[in-house]
């Protein structure tokens, strides 16, 4: 009997281990609440102390509009204390987010991302769903009681708004939007002997990286007479694959959560990239360093960065990483990414949004939704919009005297009105109808991880000098799943654990039988206990 409750206790304790087998998705996303009940009235005659946790890019100008907006927000709400809390990736404060879920010490507000979000809720009632917010007469969208001019629901460009929707519920709102553009320069591309097409395609693009990946007989190449040249770079690999997927109509993900990343066009696209790699025609931004920098000094053609960047980019741009003894001057270009279709083109919509935090204290809740909505004001839309090539999200400021003055004064100087910024800007006003993004839930940024991964393995692999065949994907597609725990999730797309593994079923099968054991032994003890009182 003691050995057999000694055996039960020790698989009672090596049963935690069983959780080893993935950590990325081993709680179910919460389920989606699309209620929440503000309170009738904003109770002014107590202080409320709320935290907002930003991003910017190092960028002063964008911090200064930050100060601003929370000073002119606690003039209007003095009972209100807005403490601001920077960062410089958004990496971090995803990762902040979720260390802080346990002790319930989550900001208030919070600049952040959809997939962030999807795995927020695996915390039940972590963030605030706010369709009842939007549409609160006195506080919603456009409400009767705020002391602000902000938009109404209508007046946010839809497309911007859906995005926010985890599982039909919204769960967010659009701070800032931006999509990727190809900042090209266009002296080099003449000089090749070619013209820039009405629309990129990838064949324009790889055809004419290849052929300025050609050296002289003195090493150097004949495009730049440099030691170095790099004729497209690409900054977000994960971007590259998930727009080269969607404009082929090949899988990447469903709403359900189903994977459907490692496919054949896949395979397609990673051998291209190889091809053009070992051409010395393509790198990537975290194999060979910013796309801005290669750009500015002539060693760059093609240069694949959010319109969010557009100030780094050109020989006049007003944010220049590098020498001024190592620029270049050039003709720059903003075009839209390359497209397989020229006719149906499609680009990634992507930027900041902001999500607001659940706390017992309704009040709390109130003045946290409050600020968010401060944000989609005229005064603050426009301000940060105008600091890279962002784009607001309301009609209400893309409409206004004042955005479309500052449009039209494209080119006055390389400082505010810097033509590459204002030109990105007007690509992403130019295409809002042509931009998808993808779907979202438990595990869905782990997704976008590995899509980029692949590219950049195959990149690497090939300067490392490694075949790339068949037996290089299998291991490759391998390795990524098991980096990204995506073989953790169910076929069927479900965000619970996929089929546990055999220790898992043994373990649990050693922890019956030995129960089992147990009853019989106490059933067998009570029985002859019995016999001894009959006799």
């Amino acid at each position: 009997m003691k050995k057999l409750i000694c055996l039960l206790l020790c698989l009672v304790f090596l049963l935690p281990l069983l959780g080893c087998h993935g950590a990325i998705n081993q709680e179910p996303m919460a389920e989606p609440v699309a209620g929440y009940d503000l309170p009738d009235s904003f109770d002014t005659s107590r202080r409320h102390e709320i935290t907002f946790w930003a991003k910017n890019d190092t960028n002063m100008t964008q911090v200064n509009i930050y100060k601003q907006t929370i000073a002119d927000f606690e003039a209007l709400y003095p009972n209100i204390h807005v403490n601001l809390k920077l960062y410089t990736d958004y990496s971090r404060i995803y990762n902040d987010v979720i260390t802080n879920i346990s002790t319930n010490t989550t900001p208030n507000v919070c600049i952040t991302y959809p997939d962030h979000i999807a795995t927020y809720l695996t915390g039940q009632d972590v963030v605030v769903p706010l369709d009842n917010l939007f549409a609160h007469e006195k506080y919603g969208l456009g409400g009767s009681e705020l002391l602000f001019d902000g938009p109404t629901q209508e007046e946010i460009i839809p497309k911007f708004l859906e995005e926010g929707k985890i599982g039909g519920v919204s769960y967010a709102i659009p701070f800032m939007r931006s999509t990727e553009a190809c900042y090209i320069n266009k002296t080099y591309v003449e000089k090749l002997g070619y013209e820039l097409p009405e629309t990129l395609t990838w064949d324009f693009i790889w055809e004419v990286s290849d052929a300025a990946a050609k050296k002289g007989a003195d090493g150097n190449y004949l495009v730049n007479g440099q030691k170095v040249m790099i004729p497209f770079i690409y900054k977000s690999t994960d971007n590259m694959m998930i727009q080269m997927l969607r404009q082929q109509g090949a899988g990447y993900s469903t709403e359900q959560g189903e994977i459907l990343l490692f496919n054949d066009a896949t395979r397609q696209i990673l051998d291209t990239v190889a091809q053009h790699t070992a051409s010395g025609a393509f790198s990537t931004f975290k194999i060979s360093s910013y796309p801005a920098n290669f750009l500015n000094a002539g060693q760059c053609i093609f240069a694949i960065d959010s319109t969010a960047g557009a100030t780094w980019m050109g020989s006049d741009a007003p944010l220049i990483d590098i020498a001024e003894s190592e620029l270049v001057e050039f003709e720059t270009v903003v075009m839209p990414i390359p497209q397989y279709d020229p006719q149906n083109p499609q680009m990634i919509s992507q930027g900041p949004s902001v999500c607001v935090f659940n706390k017992e204290d309704p009040q709390a809740v109130l003045a946290s939704w409050l600020f968010a909505q401060y944000l989609l004001t005229n005064d603050v839309q426009i301000a940060y919009s105008q600091t890279e090539g962002y784009a607001p999200v309301t009609s209400k400021a893309q409409q206004s005297e004042e955005y479309q003055d500052y449009l039209s004064r494209s080119g006055e100087d390389n400082d505010f009105y810097y033509s590459i910024k204002i030109q990105a800007s007007r690509l992403l006003l130019d295409n809002t109808e042509n931009t998808f993004v993808t779907p979202v839930f438990n595990g869905s940024a782990s997704v976008r991880n590995a899509a980029g991964q692949l590219i950049e393995e195959v990149t690497k692999g090939v300067r490392r000098g490694k075949t790339i065949n068949d037996d290089f994907y299998d291991k490759l597609y391998g390795d990524i799943r098991s980096l990204y725990r995506l073989d953790q999730l169910r076929k069927t797309g479900s965000q619970a654990l996929g089929p546990l593994p055999g220790t898992a079923i043994f373990l649990l099968s050693a922890i019956g039988l030995t129960w089992a054991g147990i009853l019989a032994y106490l059933i067998a003890q009570r029985l002859k206990k019995r016999q001894k009182m009959v006799k």
